[in-house]
């Protein structure tokens, strides 16, 4: 039976990333091709200011390096999801029934927000390479996008699986009612708003890759398998970008990657959370803190510069203010995936505690 549990995980995420490995040439092609990238250097800082500190960081990639890599993952997870679901019901057997793992009850979710998330990144994308300079999708718009569909999965949550509470650990769980619906919105902004972590070669993949390999961990020693296989499937899609995009990058994440997966993650956690007896919420701070650092470091330097007129970072979110102190990004980069590996165990740890 073990076996047969681990083999519906690994299979899956081995696919994913074989087909991201084979597909990344093809990819590439295109996207050099029609010139995916910049056509003028320039950045907006957080408070609508021109970002001249991470001008001096990125102005010789800024017009060089293709944008939406980030098709590389989810078109990874969409073949092998779809694949293995339709050679299950075309070819049923009990290998190809184990390896579908697409279900109503543990990755219509995740899966949905996947799409949705690298949909709208997707768009976001495509106005952000136009000739005519434009800046991609309004800011506002994204968030309102990502607010009305994380309040329809909070509401999935709530009114179809019924989860109206989160699991503390040592300590049972917080009864919060309908409660849970806003807590999810919170929580997908927080993460998306995290997202801007895709700002150094190799940075977002080892840190989102982690983060995913930690739940499905966490979900596989819950028996939520079908979450356990999809998230390995995220963790291999990954891997397979991850390949291609440390220094120097074939290609970048950007939105169509980051928003999907931010999305997901949070998605991920609360399958994980009283859904799966265990503490996913709880293990999510820990699991994605470089995240969580991230936007720490745009609030500080918001509230900074509003209120004491001054910045506290050469530039902000942390890892370019590493950069731009001196730090090489690949020591950056390396140092924020130990970082990560080390969250992903200590978060795994948490979500799996038991009340003694």
């Amino acid at each position: 039976m073990i076996t047969s549990n681990l083999i519906k995980v690994f299979i899956p995420a081995t696919a994913a990333f074989a087909v991201g490995i084979l597909f990344a040439p093809l990819l590439t092609h295109y996207l050099y091709k029609y010139r995916v990238w910049k056509k003028s250097v320039g950045k907006t800082a957080l408070d609508g200011t021109v970002a001249v500190e991470f001008e001096k960081l990125r102005t010789d990639t800024e017009t060089k390096t293709p944008r939406m890599g980030g098709i590389l993952i989810w078109a990874s997870v969409l073949i092998v999801t779809a694949g293995t679901w339709i050679l299950a019901h075309i070819v049923p057997t009990p290998l190809t029934e184990k390896l579908d793992f697409l279900s109503r009850s543990q990755t219509w979710i995740p899966f949905f927000t996947l799409l949705a998330g690298a949909g709208m990144g997707f768009i976001n994308d495509i106005l952000d390479i136009q000739p005519s300079g434009e800046r991609g999708v309004r800011l506002r718009t994204r968030l309102l996008f990502v607010t009305l569909v994380s309040l329809f999965i909070g509401w999935w949550f709530y009114a179809k699986l019924g989860v109206t509470s989160i699991g503390i650990p040592g300590d049972g769980t917080l009864e919060l009612g309908a409660l849970i619906i806003p807590l999810f919105i919170l929580i997908t902004l927080g993460l998306y708003a995290g997202g801007v972590i895709d700002g150094i070669d190799g940075l977002s993949g080892g840190v989102l890759g982690s983060a995913f390999m930690a739940y499905a961990g966490i979900a596989y020693f819950q028996g939520q398998l079908d979450v356990a296989a999809f998230s390995g499937t995220v963790t291999g899609a990954i891997l397979a970008f991850l390949w291609f995009n440390i220094p120097p990058a074939r290609f970048w994440m950007t939105e169509t990657g980051t928003m999907g997966l931010t999305m997901t993650l949070a998605a991920v956690a609360f399958m994980t959370d009283t859904l799966g007896n265990g503490y996913g919420i709880a293990a999510l701070p820990v699991i994605a803190l470089p995240l969580v650092i991230t936007v720490l470091s745009n609030i500080i330097q918001i509230a900074s510069k509003k209120f004491r007129g001054k910045k506290v970072f050469r530039i902000a979110p942390l890892h370019h203010h590493l950069e731009a102190i001196g730090w090489p990004s690949y020591k950056v980069t390396m140092r924020y995936w130990i970082i990560s590996i080390v969250c992903a165990i200590v978060g795994m740890t948490i979500a799996l505690l038991k009340p003694l």
